[in-house]
């Protein structure tokens, strides 16, 4: 898969299912945003789980076409995967009662792994150096918008972020990058 290429767009419940998995989203986030290609016991050290299970998940992405066997390696005697995408993008009819349930299940996951990364991070900031700190943010602000003006705040967030995507970034990095994490949601409310 050359690098670049465009997120993948999800419409059909079944595959919402399937994502909706701790360790499927920390799979498909790993392998889109790295570009790596891992065999299911490199994998498992990333997501906590036996080589078996990781195994398993793989496989069970693979079925949908998220993610791929990819070139050998070596001797052709390991198995490797990588990424059939560069990221998600969950766009399913609504109006539909079985994919608003399947998207919903999808984005639960997504949220309390996300909520999770920010808690962890508001324990141990205070062990992290001034400058990673200083420079990192956590914000509500209210905003009071139409449809147009939300549609293009979001397309001028992606656009300042584009630059810094790790899998577009991670050859030619700052020697002192890290993997940051960006939660942004952006929705009307009551």
């Amino acid at each position: 898969m050359a690098d670049g290429q465009p997120t993948t767009r999800i419409t059909d419940p079944k595959v919402m299912r399937a994502l909706a998995h701790p360790a499927r989203i920390a799979i498909i986030e790993h392998l889109g945003s790295t570009g790596a290609v891992v065999t299911a016991t490199e994998c498992a050290g990333l997501v906590g789980l036996s080589p078996s299970a990781t195994s398993y998940h793989l496989r069970e992405l693979a079925k949908y076409g998220l993610v791929e066997q990819a070139p050998s390696r070596g001797d052709g005697r390991e198995r490797v995967w990588r990424s059939t995408t560069s990221g998600l993008n969950v766009d399913g009819d609504l109006n539909e009662p079985e994919t608003r349930a399947s998207q919903r299940a999808l984005v639960d996951v997504y949220l309390n792994r996300d909520f999770a990364r920010l808690r962890e991070w508001v324990a141990r900031a205070h062990e992290e150096p001034k400058t990673w700190q200083d420079a990192s943010a956590l914000m509500s602000p209210m905003l009071l918008l139409n449809a147009e003006e939300l549609a293009e705040v979001n397309r001028q967030v992606k656009e300042v972020l584009a630059p810094y995507r790790r899998r577009e970034r991670i050859a030619d990095a700052p020697a002192d990058a890290r993997p940051v994490a960006v939660h942004y949601a952006v929705f009307p409310v009551e």
